[in-house]
């Protein structure tokens, strides 16, 4: 076995911003293993190192040399390969080729099954890593992607990265590995913080590469990370019960603006207290990367966190030179919000008629006027009762307000949220400003409903609106394409049908659709309806699969009239939880159902003449009467369980009719009065779901 050393491949920079960072942290690893693998390079575990300024991967027990290689591949059948005279074929010159030999030097030799087949062997001599590791080193900087970054051109060359390479470290063992890129050579030197340990330092082997690191002022991002959470740790436990903010998003860019983490608190004024904490909190986590402190019951602090990059000796100069920055910040913040409680909402809405929704949707203004008008809609569907509806209403009336403001303008994050606040300073109830606060929710995946009802009726109005809007004008969301983030959107109204309102989309739809009609956009309503209906309904399926509903379930179930969300999955898993406790009597009836359904020929209708029917069928048509009555009621109190439990009971008189009765007598009568009577059993089921489809597995 050839000797192994281990290896070390550090690319030095300039600043690299930390989204493209640690995209690249994730490609490094797999594009290095990858490479050594293929060129048959033995080695052990590898390790990425990374930060601002560095990219780094460490691969234990990297062998100096390949194996040699005795390659022998079986080819086809000797009389194929060769012709009567002896002269190779095109089967062998083909296989010759493949195999990087002349078709003369291929062996023909008997195999274990006894039959002559021709052979290619070939010996691959061993090779040095050196060249191999040069190549592969050259080939992943170059093969890094950088999506959403433009890649950055320096020296003489059009080598690109994404910041300028400023040096390369390539160890195997103590020797260097030539590597060339962009005017850079490779050395045994690595770069150390610019502050803490500034210049070269020598790397002797890659086993002391992260303490010459440590020594020379950097950190790996595993330490900076721990130094981070810990310093954190200790603010918290000196302010009893306090909690320090730290949304995973910024955390993680905090981690790659510094080599040297150092945890520190600085404070702001208190008057910055009176304005609203959600733009306090976003101007100093979005634009300064601090973080907020919050108390024991949950109040924002005077106190936040800033993670300096370098040693605490210099603690008390970063600290002042933050707080200047954050005041001059909130000081914007306080102003922005001072001037907008200035204005009126009503103000505030009128200039919405300046602002664009969508090109050939019209402007905010028109947008807000569908959502205030199909709010009452929706509360009505849902049951609501009159101060809920006024509530909705007004809010909606007022919801999209604060897109003028200048808070929302510098912070638009916060767009509903100081919507919520002006509502209050203007006198407006608590649920028509927690409505205005929460409309846009939820705004991600697992993110919260809003909190009220009021809410609840403009969050789905808004949503429904640009849904059925983007599908009127012909610009549904495509497989790469979704600006207005419909399918977001349509799982939001979904959730908040399901859990809050109870009520389903449908009618909705056809409501949101009539208002685009009212301002004079040209659209084919039945046709935008069905399509609009159908996406929603696709989101719903993928809804149910993600609670883990069997695909054929939901096929089944979507083929039934159950639309309303809440119904739709109470049904699918009343139907799943039914099949695994009696998976033999589903899968029979499903089997029948789908027998049934195939010969019925409803052109003929569902009127059974009694007096030619045999036991079986008296049987059947009792037992079809009976689940009938039981489903439609079943179905209006939306007992599904007892849904499944009148489907079942047909599993045996369905049976017994097969088995008894030929459906496709001669007799003319005979036939069409059982076809018909068929037609009457699948009719039970047609509201619930298309049992058919379980009988797929079998």
């Amino acid at each position: 076995m050839a000797e192994t050393r281990d290896f070390l491949f550090e690319i030095g920079t300039e600043e690299m911003p930390s989204a493209p960072l640690n995209n690249a942290v994730k490609q490094l690893g797999p594009l290095v293993a990858r490479g050594l693998d293929e060129a048959g390079l033995a080695h052990g575990e590898l390790r990425v190192i990374s930060s601002p300024r560095r990219l780094a991967v460490l691969v234990k027990d990297v062998a100096c040399a390949t194996d040699e290689v005795h390659e022998v591949k079986r080819g086809p059948a000797a009389q194929i390969a060769f012709d009567a005279e002896g002269n190779p074929t095109k089967a062998a010159e083909g296989f010759a080729r493949k195999n990087g030999v002349a078709a003369t030097e291929l062996i023909r030799r008997a195999d274990t099954d006894g039959r002559e087949y021709v052979f290619a062997e070939k010996n691959i001599p061993s090779a040095p890593a050196e060249p191999i590791l040069s190549a592969l080193c050259e080939k992943t900087i170059a093969g890094l992607e950088w999506p959403n970054y433009r890649s950055q051109r320096w020296g003489t060359t059009h080598d690109t990265f994404v910041r300028p390479v400023r040096w390369l470290c390539v160890l195997l063992g103590s020797e260097v590995v030539p590597v060339h890129y962009a005017d850079v050579t490779s050395g045994n030197t690595t770069r150390g913080h610019r502050v803490l340990g500034p210049g070269e330092h020598v790397v002797a082997e890659p086993a002391v590469y992260e303490q010459v690191l440590e020594q020379a002022g950097v950190l790996s991002e595993e330490r900076r990370r721990a130094v981070i959470a810990e310093g954190i740790k200790q603010v918290e436990a000196e302010r009893a019960g306090a909690h320090v903010d730290t949304p995973k998003k910024v955390l993680d860019e905090v981690v790659n603006l510094c080599e040297w983490p150092t945890v520190l608190v600085g404070k702001f004024d208190e008057e910055f207290l009176q304005v609203p904490h959600e733009i306090i909190c976003e101007s100093m986590l979005s634009n300064q990367r601090y973080f907020p402190i919050y108390d024991a019951e949950g109040n924002l602090t005077r106190e936040f966190v800033v993670v300096g990059n370098g040693r605490a000796d210099s603690a008390e100069r970063i600290i002042d030179g933050n707080e200047r920055v954050v005041r001059a910040r909130l000081y914007d913040a306080k102003f922005f919000y001072d001037e907008d409680l200035k204005v009126p909402l009503e103000e505030f809405r009128k200039r919405l008629a300046s602002v664009v929704f969508q090109e050939k949707l019209g402007t905010v203004l028109q947008k807000s006027e569908r959502v205030e008008a199909l709010a009452g809609e929706v509360a009505r569907a849902a049951g609501c009762d009159a101060v809920v509806t006024a509530d909705a209403v007004r809010a909606a009336h007022l919801c999209k307000a604060d897109l003028v403001s200048s808070a929302v303008v510098e912070f638009t994050s916060q767009q509903g949220v100081m919507g919520g606040y002006y509502a209050t300073a203007a006198g407006e109830t608590d649920a028509v400003a927690a409505a205005i606060r929460d409309h846009y929710r939820p705004r991600f995946a697992g993110d919260e409903l809003p909190e009220g009802m009021a809410g609840c009726i403009v969050a789905v109005s808004d949503k429904l609106d640009t849904i059925a809007g983007m599908f009127a004008i012909g610009e549904p969301p495509t497989g790469s394409k979704d600006p207005f983030a419909l399918r977001r959107s349509a799982i939001g109204v979904l959730n908040i049908l399901k859990n809050r309102l109870g009520c389903g989309y449908e009618e909705l739809v056809s409501v949101a659709l009539d208002a685009y009609a009212a301002q004079g956009i040209a659209f084919d309503k039945a046709e935008v309806a069905k399509a609009v209906c159908a996406f929603i309904k696709g989101r719903m399926e993928q809804m149910a699969r993600d609670e883990h509903i069997a695909p054929d379930t939901v096929a089944a179930v979507s083929q039934g009239s159950v639309s309303v969300p809440a119904n739709y999955l109470a049904l699918a898993h009343a139907l799943e939880d039914a099949r695994a406790h009696d998976a033999e009597t589903f899968e029979n009836l499903a089997t029948a159902y789908a027998r049934a359904a195939h010969l019925a020929d409803a052109s003929l209708g569902i009127d059974v003449d009694t007096a030619l029917l045999g036991e079986a069928e008296q049987a059947l048509l009792a037992a079809t009467d009976e689940a009938s009555a039981q489903v439609a009621s079943a179905l209006d109190a939306a007992d599904f369980s007892a849904v499944i439990a009148a489907l079942a009971s047909l599993r045996e008189p369905i049976d017994r009719f097969f088995d008894e009765v030929l459906v496709m007598d001669e007799n003319e009568a005979l036939r069409t009065n059982r076809l018909r009577l068929l037609n009457r059993f699948a009719a039970v089921f047609a509201d619930v779901a298309n049992i058919g489809e379980l009988a797929k597995k079998k």
